[in-house]
């Protein structure tokens, strides 16, 4: 009897040291999915705010992001390579960010080009519809112009704000021509 005890008792402690190898053994379970969810929504506007905040960022920039997992792949147009730089150099410390893929586009040096942004700002924020954008830190609303053709790009409140955008921006001599990629907040 003592003998039957003794190996019911060693294949116990063998088991049980089976299963604690084998919990050792597996991958950490992955967090629940809500709490992947709010950690990536947290590095959503972390990455957002990071970029906002460049003190280089302007109307004639452009800056847009995507996260997936641990990787931020940064796109957009800028006027130059310090912002493209400041803008990696900004995500790449938000914690959770493992990868940032860059790539933004530098635009062209252009005289003309220069002469169109400055144009196309005036006609767009001069206009009594529109003006109430430019008073903002960073206007939602951003003029890329790449060899004379003019993009808007942002957020506005409305159909009719994108519209008269459009309208003024098409009114800028020198224009080649111009794409309204304005988005109308939504519930408006």
């Amino acid at each position: 009897m003592n003998a039957k005890k003794a190996v019911s008792a060693c294949l116990t402690v063998v088991l049980s040291l089976g299963t604690a190898r084998y919990a050792l053994a597996q991958p950490n379970n992955p967090a629940p999915p809500d709490t992947m969810a709010r950690a990536q929504e947290r590095m959503v506007r972390q990455v957002r705010h990071e970029l906002v905040m460049l003190p280089q960022f302007g109307v004639f920039d452009n800056l847009a992001y995507k996260v997936d997992g641990d990787t931020v792949t940064l796109m957009g147009q800028v006027r130059n390579a310090v912002l493209k730089d400041e803008a990696r150099d900004a995500v790449k410390h938000i914690e959770g960010v493992e990868h940032v893929n860059n790539q933004i586009e530098i635009l062209p040096v252009s005289f003309n080009d220069d002469r169109i942004r400055r144009q196309a700002a005036r006609a767009i924020f001069h206009d009594s519809t529109l003006s109430m954008y430019s008073i903002q830190p960073v206007p939602p609303i951003h003029i890329i112009v790449k060899n004379g053709h003019l993009t808007l790009e942002g957020v506005v409140r409305n159909q009719m704000d994108k519209d008269v955008a459009g309208i003024r921006a098409n009114g800028v001599s020198g224009v080649f021509s111009v794409d309204n990629n304005l988005q109308v907040e939504r519930g408006k």
